[in-house]
């Protein structure tokens, strides 16, 4: 018995690769699809999380208020309270802290920051206070 050799070519081979253009354009239309629908957010707004006050803040403490529109103000709180007074610039908001805290040197400091005002702002009062070598550095809220 002799195999034709016809018969074996005109067979189909199967083909031991995978095709990856079906994917290639699932893959197209997903990116398209996620490119043209809107984001459901603004990355530009920020949700900050509210907490609780944990510990109940000191008896007698050096406050500094930054209000709306860049206005300062610094003062003591507590015993002795000498109420808040409105600095002319940032500069002498340091040099009223630095003097402030040379005479009480075991006050804490605690800024407090409207919510008109600037993040920045906060965050340069913080780290003036501490480049003066004040430790305990917070941050006062409601």
């Amino acid at each position: 018995m002799a195999f034709n050799s016809n018969l074996r070519s005109s067979r189909r081979k199967l083909k031991s690769e995978i095709n990856v253009v079906p994917y290639i354009d699932v893959m197209l239309v997903l990116l398209i699809i996620f490119m043209a629908v809107p984001p459901s957010q603004n990355p530009s707004e920020i949700n900050l999380p509210s907490a609780e006050r944990t510990t109940q803040p000191p008896s007698d403490y050096i406050q500094i208020a930054v209000k709306e529109k860049g206005v300062l103000s610094i003062g003591i709180v507590g015993k002795t309270p000498q109420g808040l007074e409105d600095v002319a610039d940032r500069t002498a908001l340091i040099e009223r802290l630095r003097a402030t805290h040379e005479d009480h040197p075991d006050y804490p400091v605690l800024i407090s920051g409207d919510r008109e005002s600037k993040y920045d702002d906060v965050i340069q009062l913080i780290s003036e206070a501490k480049k003066m070598g004040i430790n305990r550095v917070g941050l006062a809220t409601k």
